[in-house]
C-alpha cells in the first residue's frame, strides 16, 4: 500500500446513460478503507454529495465530449491547480493538455466502429469522429494504466493499438439489484411477448431484430415486440421504417418506461432479446437475468465471456440464426426456467464492490509506476 495520496476522479458522466460505472465506483469506494483522499469533479447541477471526509467534490463547467481547444486548455489548467497524484478518467475523453499521471477506463470500442452522427450535419460530424480518432489514440499513448470491464476489450484495444497490451487491467462490472417496487403492467402490452430496452443506436441491431420477428410471425401469431425506451432521434427513425413492415401492428413503441412498469416487462416476457453487434459488458443483459427474465443474446464481441451458459446465442449478422433462437425460448416453459436459473448463478460471478476495490488496487499500482 503506497502512503496517502491525492487522487481526482473525473465523474462528469455519472448521471448520463452510461455513467453508472462511475456511480456504483463512487458508491462503493466510500466503503473501503483508504489512505488517499479523493477529489471527485461533477457536473454543476449535479447534487451527488460523498458520505466520508477523504472524499471532496469539485463542480466541473467542462461539457463532457466537447471538442473545443479552449475547453481542453482550460480543464488541464484546473487539473493543474488542483495538484493530483493521479488523475481517473472514468471515460476515454480528457484534456490532452495535461500531462500528468493518469488511468483510463475505456469502456469499448463502438465509437471506433459505428458512425453515429445523429442530427449532426455530415461535414461536422466526419470532423468529430476524425478528432475522436486522434483522441483516442493519444489518450491510450499517454495514459499510465487502462481500465476495461472485459478480456474481450483489452484484446480488442491490443488489436487497434499493441502498446495497450502491457498496461490494461480487467474490472468486471456487476448488475442491480431487481427494483423493488410494485411491477405494473404498461398499457397496451399483451403476453405473450419479447422484448428490447434502450435506444437504438446503430450498433444495437434493432432493424434485424424486427426482421427476425417478421418471421416469427406466422407461427406466432399473438406475439409481441416491446421497445421500450425513451423517445428520440434514433426510435423516430426507427419508427418510420418499421411502419413499412408487415409486423409492424405487432411492434409496441412504449417510449419512456417507469422502474414498476419495466418490472412488469421483466417478469412476464417470454425472453429479453439482445441483438447488439458490440458491447464492453452487456449490462442490460444482465439486468434481466436478474429480473429472472429469460436471456436470448448476440454472440459478438464480449457476450458469451459475460454471459457465459446463462443465454442462448444467435449470430446477430444472421436474421434466420437470430428468429430461430428466440423461436426455442417461445413458449417453452422448461427452457425459460433453464436459462433464468442459470442466469441466477451467472450473476453471482460479479460485484460492484469487488470492482471498486480492484480499482483501488489500480490507484496504488499506477501511483508506484
Amino acid at each position: 500500500m503506497t502512503n496517502g495520496k491525492h487522487i481526482v476522479i473525473d465523474a462528469r458522466i455519472r448521471r448520463s446513460s452510461t455513467g453508472r460505472y462511475t456511480d456504483r465506483l463512487l458508491e462503493h469506494l466510500q466503503k473501503l478503507p483508504s489512505p488517499h483522499r479523493f477529489t471527485v469533479l461533477i457536473e454543476p447541477d449535479d447534487a451527488w454529495r460523498p458520505r466520508t471526509d477523504n472524499i471532496t467534490v469539485i463542480p466541473c463547467r467542462f461539457r463532457q465530449f466537447s471538442f473545443n481547444p479552449l475547453n481542453d486548455v482550460a480543464f488541464g489548467h484546473l487539473l493543474r491547480k488542483l495538484k493530483p497524484d493521479l488523475v481517473h478518467f472514468t471515460m476515454t475523453q480528457q484534456p490532452l493538455s495535461y500531462w500528468g499521471k493518469t488511468i483510463t477506463t475505456t469502456h469499448d470500442l463502438t465509437m471506433l466502429r459505428f458512425v453515429r452522427a445523429g442530427k449532426t450535419p455530415a461535414p461536422i460530424f466526419w470532423l468529430k469522429r476524425l478528432g475522436y480518432r486522434l483522441m483516442f489514440y493519444l489518450v491510450h499513448k499517454r495514459t499510465d494504466l487502462v481500465i476495461v470491464p472485459t478480456k474481450f476489450v483489452a484484446q480488442d484495444l491490443a488489436r487497434y493499438y499493441a502498446f495497450t497490451a502491457s498496461k490494461t487491467e480487467v474490472t468486471y462490472e456487476s448488475s442491480e439489484p431487481p427494483i423493488s417496487e410494485p411491477a405494473d403492467r404498461p398499457k397496451n402490452i399483451t403476453k405473450p411477448f419479447i422484448m428490447h430496452v434502450g435506444s437504438p443506436f446503430p450498433h444495437k441491431n434493432i432493424y434485424r431484430l424486427i426482421a427476425a420477428f417478421d418471421m416469427l410471425a406466422a407461427d406466432h401469431p399473438k406475439l409481441q415486440l416491446v421497445l421500450a425506451g425513451k423517445e428520440e432521434f434514433y426510435f423516430k427513425e426507427l419508427k418510420q421504417w418499421a411502419k413499412k413492415q408487415p409486423s409492424y401492428s405487432r411492434i409496441q413503441f412504449t417510449g419512456f418506461v417507469s422502474d414498476s412498469e419495466l418490472k412488469w416487462l421483466y417478469k412476464n416476457a417470454e425472453a429479453y432479446v439482445l441483438p447488439s453487434l458490440s458491447e464492453g459488458f452487456g449490462l442490460p443483459g444482465m439486468e434481466a437475468m436478474s429480473h429472472g427474465c429469460p436471456l436470448v443474446s448476440s454472440s459478438a464481441t464480449c457476450l458469451p465471456e459475460v454471459y457465459g451458459d446463462a443465454a442462448l446465442y444467435f449470430d446477430p449478422l444472421n436474421v434466420h440464426d437470430m428468429a430461430t433462437a428466440i423461436s426455442s425460448m417461445l413458449g417453452d416453459k422448461k427452457i425459460q426456467k433453464k436459462y433464468v436459473a442459470a442466469g441466477h448463478q451467472q450473476l453471482k460471478k460479479y460485484s460492484w464492490q469487488a470492482m471498486a476495490k480492484q480499482t483501488h488496487e489500480l490507484y496504488d499500482k499506477a501511483l508506484v509506476r
